[in-house]
């Protein structure tokens, strides 16, 4: 089922699966995992610029001097702008902490209060991936096997997706729609109640 919520498509799974990141299980893979970088946009690329010194200490060598060379970002295959990689592989930005889970050198920037913004919008909203079209935009639920664990935390947590999310998706998209998500859910589990019965 797809939700319109504006000019944004849902996909019911979003509201209806069960998800919550288990870094213990997963060791942050997602950042080290995948064809491309991140997908970013052009005032993201502009920050991490800008921020850039700011950010540098909670990065890993390797991704300092690849940035150094070719920057934050280059075109994936679709002519997209997507962070630069370490050898094909991880992300510039991940640093790894003392348990071996990757962390993110941006988010810890913003966390310590450094820079003024947080990791990309695309890394935040994830397993949520945005498609943009010309006239409106919609959110898919990304399936990746090495997520496994956070599905079945989520589940045992009974965490929808979209409550998971609620800093990212606020962040992207508002207030108004994250609360638009809540009342959607809820008509929806309504009329489940009432099917029940």
């Amino acid at each position: 089922m797809i939700i319109e919520i504006g000019k944004v498509l849902v996909s019911s799974d979003i509201l209806d699966k069960h998800f919550v990141c288990d870094l213990n299980a997963c060791k942050g893979a997602c950042c080290v995992e995948g064809d491309d970088g991140a997908p970013i946009n052009q005032e993201e690329i502009d920050l991490l610029e800008e921020h850039l010194e700011d950010i540098k200490p909670y990065m890993n060598q390797e991704g300092i001097d690849v940035v150094n060379e070719q920057g934050v970002f280059y075109m994936d295959r679709f002519n997209e702008p997507v962070t630069s990689l370490v050898n094909d592989k991880d992300c510039v930005f991940v640093t790894l902490d003392d348990k071996g889970i990757t962390k993110c050198g941006v988010e810890q920037a913003y966390r310590e209060g450094k820079i003024p913004f947080n990791k990309p919008v695309s890394c935040h909203l994830y397993p949520i991936r945005v498609s943009k079209f010309s006239t409106f935009e919609s959110l898919n639920y990304d399936r990746w096997p090495i997520c496994n664990p956070a599905c079945s935390l989520g589940e045992q947590l009974k965490v929808p997706i979209y409550k998971f999310l609620k800093e990212p998706i606020t962040r992207a998209y508002g207030d108004e729609f994250y609360q638009e998500l809540e009342k959607v859910d809820e008509q929806i589990k309504n009329v489940d109640r009432l099917d029940d019965k």
